[in-house]
């Protein structure tokens, strides 16, 4: 049996073909009374899943936006925006031939095959436009049971800015949660565009899960979609930029443009949750197919996942945040696939996760990436909302809004200002061969709360932030605010 929190008021027996495993079955019990989970293995996303990604329309509640300014003052050093100003675009790529699971289809076997569509959010270092007005990005939102709502950000970036020219940028793909949305995060890809790279966010456009048919097939769909998805996408985007290198990004379009700048023997991938699982696979650790997980995918989407991952992927440094399958009952690869991979890894995880399982999930992740460099960033208190964007948000939006949107114990503002300096400086490291940046990641001690850096008598700190005289405390943290976290590090079995 099967419940899910929802518009649903009784328990649903499940589609057989679609409980993806008897490791993965009880992940889908819900308590439709209470609203929280009622199962033993606690691993899918229980927030996530219950929002649904449909519905336009007029929005009840408008969410102000908070504006994304870099977080001066308390950021640590490399949470600061940088020396770009930045661009963006939307653009629209089709992904030929992807076969989508359907009841229908999963029942025959026969899935039906077309062209996949999907939406891309671009930021990039662009030219000054001094009196141009910032992007605002809107994304509707609607939770089972209740009125439509708009989300709003207020971005930095400059709508059709035209890029600059004459330099190259490494590229970073991003890929969002289950149920989340491109520019959920756009406050980390226009910091990290501002820093020199091109970002391109995809927006997955994962179905809506308001019923368990509909959140079974959903989450198939995902499974399958999001290493395919990112692939795809980054083979267009380099084809893209070969393109433009032919005609020096003078002719064509915007998109033209921004893909000429782009240095496409320097890529990154980052990925949230469901967006992490896909990046690992996309990175090259091939899913296991024996494990319950994939017990039950159609044989047709499992075929298509296995031939895209016989392409050679260029993905050179890898961020996973909050990562999903890695717990016991949901664990997607073997620990000797999680060895193939050989890039660097940094992770950043609350160690409160219930979502993803820190403990069994997210660490045993980290423990098998044995081939690689690796970095863990630890989120004392954290549960799974350890990334996106923060939103004002309305009184009367309910609570389910703020368990999709907020942490518990951590600020919002705080969690994405450590997130783009550890992000900056990870990507800085090993993408651009800045061995500078290393001291933001070598740090002198697991426990931020041990950082050493005294204060003398009578001294005013006034923000002054780590550098390589204060050895003993978190680079380019301002002193007695490194508090709270955890930088785990491992060096790849030579």
């Amino acid at each position: 049996m099967v419940r899910i929190v929802g518009p649903v008021t009784r328990a649903i027996p499940a589609d057989p073909i679609l409980t993806l495993g008897g490791g993965a079955h009880a992940a889908y019990q819900y308590d439709l009374d209470i609203g929280k989970p009622v199962m033993k293995k606690r691993y899918i996303a229980l927030i996530i899943l219950a929002l649904s990604a449909a519905g336009a329309g007029a929005a009840a509640y408008i969410l102000s936006p908070k504006v994304h300014s870099g977080q001066p003052g308390e950021a640590p050093e490399l949470g600061l925006l940088g020396a770009y100003r930045v661009g963006t675009i939307a653009e629209r790529f089709t992904l030929n031939n992807r076969s989508q699971i359907t009841l229908t289809g999963a029942a025959t076997g026969a899935l039906p095959v077309s062209d996949r569509s999907l939406s891309v959010r671009i930021w990039y270092p662009a030219k000054a436009k001094n009196k141009a007005e910032p992007a605002r990005y809107s994304h509707p939102m609607q939770l089972p049971g209740k009125e439509p709502l708009t989300i709003t950000t207020q971005g930095v970036a400059i709508s059709q800015a035209e890029p600059i020219n004459g330099k190259k940028f490494p590229l970073i793909i991003m890929s969002h949660g289950f149920g989340a949305w491109s520019t959920h995060y756009s406050n980390l890809g226009e910091h990290i565009a501002s820093h020199g790279y091109v970002v391109a966010s995809i927006d997955h456009a994962d179905q809506p899960a308001a019923s368990a048919p509909g959140f079974l097939i959903s989450f198939a769909n995902v499974l399958a979609d999001r290493a395919q998805d990112q692939r795809q996408l980054l083979d267009k985007i380099i084809g893209t930029a070969a393109k433009a290198a032919a005609v020096n990004g003078e002719a064509g379009p915007a998109g033209v443009q921004y893909a000429a700048i782009i240095d496409t023997q320097q890529i990154g991938v980052i990925g949230y949750s469901m967006g992490g699982y896909g990046a690992f696979a996309a990175a090259g650790a091939a899913y296991d197919y024996d494990s319950s997980v994939f017990a039950r995918m159609p044989k047709q989407s499992a075929d298509a996942m296995k031939a895209a991952a016989k392409n050679p992927s260029p993905i050179k440094a890898i961020v996973a945040i909050a990562p999903w399958g890695g717990a016991p009952g949901n664990r997607a690869w073997s620990a000797a696939s999680l060895a193939k991979i050989t890039q660097p890894v940094l992770m950043i995880a609350g160690n409160q996760d219930d979502i993803v399982n820190f403990n069994d999930g997210v660490q045993w992740i980290f423990n098998s990436l044995t081939s690689s460099d690796r970095y863990m960033l630890v989120y004392r208190e954290a549960r799974h909302n350890v990334a996106g964007n923060e939103f004002t948000i309305a009184d009367n939006s309910g609570f389910s809004t703020l368990e999709f949107l907020r942490e518990p114990v951590w600020r919002t503002d705080r969690i994405n200002s450590i997130n783009q300096h550890f992000v900056t400086a990870f990507l800085d490291r090993y993408l651009k061969g800045d061995i500078s940046k290393a001291a933001y990641l070598n740090l002198p001690v697991v426990n931020s709360n041990e950082s050493n850096w005294p204060i003398g008598f009578g001294e005013q700190l006034n923000g002054k932030r780590a550098g390589a005289a204060e050895s003993g405390h978190w680079r380019g943290f301002p002193r007695r605010w490194a508090v709270g976290l955890e930088m785990h590090r491992k060096a790849k079995v030579r």
